[in-house]
């Protein structure tokens, strides 16, 4: 397990739009926010039509993202440990610098240090004192090397990774339905589109929907990278309503034979209650489409970030009901030491990370290339 283009299967074609077949659901109304249960209700009944007018785009030759380089190269370690590279050189000089040429004795001293030092790469305050303590019991009153102290740590980190297996959990038959959520900055966008083509490359017909209808950029976004993957894609109009958009992702789905629908969904609302009356609307309406549906809701969050993704990120855990995460921007971050109190946070195992900045420079999670990719020499 990891930390965190099979061939294309259509020629590329000129990007247009037809227009999506209107359809009716009995749990969506056309409101561009969510309104209370008790009017939502009454008004639940169909689409309506100015709602229900997105539209199906085909794989295109779309312009890929600015963001787009190219591919890293190399097996799984070493794109792990391209991407830790900042937190693994601002730990390993913290750390090196506790030890002489000769060893260092494992005291009260070098402990305190330790921890200090590990709590500079944003893993939190339980996730050091484990380690800590760990190295403790392990080493202490020894003289020991830098390389012995990072093989245990290692360990540890390992350890407290440890999860079980963490893949898409697919559905026995028609489209497995995954619904998106994060907050508005965090990658959500980009790590959907990163993971359609995942899942594209690995033989899976995928079906986009942009379902953050509130943010033009978010949809502009998702269709460019549709268009670069090869892979259909769902849009509304502006500030339609989102669970309109999810609804249509699914019937494509189904219309088309597609093995997944990848759904966007609002990355902010003005209030908790909003946002959890919008998911929840979501989950009806998918509902009546496919009654397992959705079969995950992963939560994007910002390695960048740090300890302040865990409390931006609370809300949609608790909304959404999550079932994974994906870890972004793990590249951009000297604080990948977040991972362990994410997972202890959460308790929510970490499906994917976010490796760079390439369309394929995403990997499933795996505890022991995490830990050793961090504390690699």
């Amino acid at each position: 397990m990891a930390f965190w283009r099979s061939k294309k299967n259509k020629e590329n074609e000129a990007l247009g739009q037809t227009s999506a077949t209107q359809s009716e659901v009995s749990e969506t109304q056309p409101a561009s926010q969510p309104t209370n249960e008790s009017a939502e209700s009454q008004k639940e009944g169909k689409l309506a039509t100015d709602d229900s007018k997105g539209s199906v785009s085909s794989p295109s030759s779309a312009s890929s993202p600015s963001s787009g380089a190219k591919p890293a190269s190399g097996g799984l370690f070493s794109k792990m440990r391209g991407a830790l590279s900042k937190t693994r050189q601002a730990l390993s000089t913290d750390i090196r610098d506790l030890f002489k040429a000769e060893g260092t004795l494992v005291d009260d001293d070098f402990l305190e240090e330790l921890f200090s030092r590990l709590v500079r790469t944003d893993m939190g305050v339980a996730s050091a004192e484990a380690i800590r303590d760990d190295v403790a019991t392990r080493l202490r009153a020894r003289v020991v090397s830098l390389e012995e102290v990072l093989e245990t740590i290692t360990q540890q980190t390992q350890t407290m990774l440890a999860q079980e297996s963490a893949g898409i959990k697919y559905t026995d038959s028609g489209p497995t339905v995954i619904l998106v959520v994060g907050v508005n900055g965090s990658g959500k966008t980009t790590s959907i589109g990163k993971l359609a083509n995942h899942l594209h490359q690995s033989g899976r017909k995928v079906v986009l929907g942009a379902g953050d209808t509130f943010r033009a950029a978010a949809v502009e976004q998702l269709t460019v990278w549709a268009g670069r993957i090869g892979c259909e894609i769902v849009t509304g109009k502006p500030e339609a309503d989102p669970a309109s958009v999810a609804y249509q992702t699914v019937d494509k789905a189904l219309a088309i034979g597609a093995d997944i629908a990848i759904i966007d969904t609002a990355g902010r609302l003005q209030t908790q209650v909003n946002l959890m009356q919008q998911l929840e609307k979501i989950r009806r309406v998918v509902e009546k489409k496919i009654d397992t549906a959705p079969h995950e809701v992963l939560l994007v969050l910002d390695a960048t970030a740090g300890q302040n993704a865990i409390s931006q990120a609370q809300g949609f855990s608790d909304a959404a009901g999550c079932t994974g995460i994906v870890l972004a921007k793990l590249d951009g971050s000297a604080k990948g030491g977040v991972i362990l109190p994410i997972r202890e946070k959460f308790q929510l195992p970490v499906k994917f990370v976010g490796l760079g900045e390439g369309v394929d420079d995403i990997a499933a999670f795996d505890a022991a290339a995490f830990a050793k990719a961090l504390f690699a020499q």
